[in-house]
């Protein structure tokens, strides 16, 4: 639990919040690679955003992807390239779809993301070549960010790839929108160990800044009606046809 003091002070900020975030959705991507109900670090700091964007009465869900039988690849089914099962299509249409905020949330193995929140970027990345109402990219007007846990170095190189990858398919990077625990370099407490990191107040800092920061850009968006369209139509740019980019197509 975090110290009464820094748990107070959020509370007040989200008891003086005067915008609206009632009609927002986000969900949480936990990559960790231990099933339910084994403790998750990880789950450990995404309770503390999860904990300003309930607090503002945002819907928030929580995907603990280890937990659902998600084979790999890079299209929307896999069930249509050899596999038996896939419970992607279904999270994806029932919680990733209709949100506003989508976080990845990853431990540190080996200095890097692991499997897990690897595959849930490649299966991710197989829905955004559909299209939304306005014929953008489907994850245009979606922001993104990223919460990375460990007890080894890692944790910029892990943010800057996820942070990537959530842009490059389109969805928004709010400003400082990842925040992460790694203690001491090399091996040892990991974030729920003897309350370690919640009682590093810059973990717990930019964890809530980076929890506002989306809250305030996904308001802005759909306030705005989503990004704007001009510019950015999927199809003025058929790329079937040799003579595309042309104005007759539009």
């Amino acid at each position: 639990m975090l110290p009464e003091s820094v748990q107070a002070f959020i509370d007040a900020e989200i008891a003086a919040n005067t915008t609206d975030f009632s009609d927002l959705r986000a969900v949480y991507l936990n990559g960790t690679l231990k099933p339910s109900p084994e403790t998750s670090h990880t789950d450990g700091l995404i309770a503390v955003s999860r904990h300003v964007l309930e607090g503002v009465g945002t819907h928030v869900d929580e995907i603990r992807t280890v937990d659902h039988d998600i084979p790999p690849g890079v299209y929307p089914d896999m069930r249509e390239h050899g596999w038996e099962t896939d419970d992607f299509p279904d999270l994806y249409h029932s919680l990733i779809e209709p949100a506003d905020i989508v976080v990845l949330a990853t431990p540190i193995w080996l200095g890097d993301q692991s499997s897990v929140t690897r595959k849930t970027v490649e299966r991710l990345y197989g829905f955004s070549g559909e299209l939304n109402a306005a014929g953008q990219w489907s994850y245009y007007g979606k922001v993104g960010g990223v919460i990375v846990t460990g007890n080894e170095d890692g944790a910029k190189h892990c943010a800057a790839q996820l942070l990537y990858a959530l842009s490059h398919i389109g969805f928004t990077i709010p400003p400082q929108a990842d925040a992460y625990w790694t203690g001491e370099a090399g091996p040892g407490p990991s974030y729920l160990d003897d309350n370690r990191g919640a009682q590093n107040h810059w973990t717990t800092r930019n964890a809530v800044f980076a929890a506002w920061n989306m809250l305030h850009t996904a308001r802005r968006i759909k306030d705005a009606g989503g990004i704007p369209v001009y510019g950015n139509v999927t199809f003025n740019w058929d790329l079937s046809k040799a003579d595309h980019p042309n104005p007759e197509y539009r």
